[in-house]
């Protein structure tokens, strides 16, 4: 308790404290409050050789000039291991789920070092998630990382949810999964928490929160202190994780908006100049190491629908996968609302995906990227005014793009259809068919929402 300082300046959030005693404060060490506890501060950067520039982390309405916080030597902690599974809590290890405290027998600090090179596990398996148009056209890897990129309402979060209710209970004796939101609403959490009771695979994810209401010190730290649970389970427990983050662009924003309180000169589009220095900070974290892996899914917010926005495009350099959601797509009343031409994936090959899946992926999009060209025309004189080949093949891709569509199991409350799980092998099946023209009698609306063309037929 001898490192000792005066709160000088308080700005917002920012808080400035001048440290004259000879031992100083670490960089992340967290302050307390001498008379409140309750109050923490964490050491972000040093202004001159006696002043500490502070992020407050909880209780900053207690703060005052000249109150006196002390070093507590060590940086923020939160409980992992099995303590944390089935469990919601925030940065501190504090429950949220009303089921009493949280074990802390096993703590980490949020902060650790990025796993070395050497230790990097290159893979080339492909995790089937059960969502035809991810499967078919940007399949996800194991180890990697695949981010779901869509303005407000679009459809993120519901995607993410039904990816992680389909994949969860593979091998569930070797695989946890971590959900990590930054950011986003309370109502989304509390959806997502009971879809996981329901369907019983609560007991192998942790969930971690920093809400919208949480101010942005906790939205910045709640990202790194689910990479820490998560690294735990890789490293020291040996299981495969499965970390799902909504939304990265939260993660970003809050860290804009504690560079402004700091007075640091912005960068690219106003956001902060430590914007790709953060974004590496916290991707790097979530690498395949050892014989573990780390497979992250994440959402990404689009302001106003522009996939330019500097946050955004900081985060491509880390992808695997990009999942593109239209809102055009979305208008049109066609769920999972993935623009297939825009998104992409480095799994796509040959070698990764084998000839016949690569094939059709091939066939598929020449032939929307044709019927694209031909929006036009229709859009002026009408789809009659077509040859008869381009009318074929404008009529094909409309039952293509109806095929994409799918119920969800996480949405079944809301639309009273049941979900459903359509196998890649299946996808492919029936695109090539829908392509090569095996089914131009059956009416085009019959494509929309089902499983297999089978049903269609029924």
């Amino acid at each position: 308790m001898e490192n000792y300082g005066q709160v000088i300046k308080i700005k917002d959030y920012i808080v400035e404290v001048e440290f004259l005693t000879q031992e100083k404060p670490q960089i992340n060490s967290i302050l307390i409050l001498k008379d409140n506890h309750e109050t923490k501060l964490m050491g972000i950067k040093w202004s001159s050789p006696e002043v500490l520039v502070c992020m407050a982390v909880s209780g900053h309405n207690e703060l005052f000039r000249g109150a006196v916080v002390y070093d507590t030597k060590k940086p923020l902690m939160i409980p992992v291991g099995p303590s944390v599974l089935s469990r919601i809590m925030n940065i501190f290890g504090e429950d949220k789920d009303g089921l009493g405290e949280i074990s802390r027998v096993i703590e980490r600090s949020i902060f650790s070092q990025t796993a070395k090179v050497s230790d990097i596990k290159a893979n080339q398996q492909i995790i089937e998630t059960g969502v035809k148009a991810i499967d078919l056209f940007c399949p996800i890897i194991k180890g990697g990382k695949t981010g779901f990129f869509g303005g407000a309402g679009v459809g993120k979060t519901m995607l993410l949810s039904e990816i992680l209710h389909n994949i969860i209970n593979k091998e569930r004796e070797k695989n946890v999964s971590v959900f990590c939101g930054v950011g986003e609403r309370s109502r989304e959490g509390h959806e997502l928490y009971k879809e996981l009771a329901s369907t019983k695979v609560l007991d192998s994810v942790s969930l971690i929160f920093g809400t919208m209401a949480d101010n942005p010190s906790v939205r910045y730290l709640t990202s790194h202190a689910a990479a820490t649970v998560a690294a735990y389970f890789r490293d020291e427990m040996h299981k495969d994780v499965l970390f799902f983050i909504d939304n990265v662009f939260r993660y970003a924003q809050a860290g804009n908006e504690l560079s402004l309180l700091t007075g640091s000169i912005p960068s690219e589009d106003g956001y902060q100049a430590t914007l790709i220095s953060e974004m590496a900070n916290f991707h790097e974290r979530l690498v395949p190491k050892g014989d573990n892996f780390i497979t992250t899914l994440e959402a990404i917010y689009l302001p106003a629908d522009d996939i330019l926005d500097q946050a955004v495009q900081s985060v491509f350099d880390y992808l695997d996968t990009s999942v593109v959601l239209s809102r055009d797509i979305y208008r049109q009343g066609l769920m999972p609302s993935i623009d297939v031409l825009m998104s992409s994936s480095n799994t796509v090959s040959a070698e990764m995906l084998g000839s016949e899946h690569y094939n059709t992926v091939l066939a598929s999009q020449a032939l929307l990227k044709k019927a694209a060209s031909l929006e036009r025309i229709v859009s002026l004189v009408g789809e009659t005014e077509l040859s008869e080949e381009d009318r074929v093949l404008y009529e094909r891709s409309k039952k293509l793009k109806n095929y994409m569509t799918q119920n969800f199991f996480v949405s079944s409350d809301q639309t009273g259809k049941p979900g459903v799980f359509v196998p890649v092998k299946q996808t492919i099946e029936d695109v090539k068919d829908i392509i090569s023209g095996k089914h131009d009698q059956i009416p085009t609306y019959k494509f929309a929402y089902i499983g297999s063309i089978k049903e269609t037929v029924k």
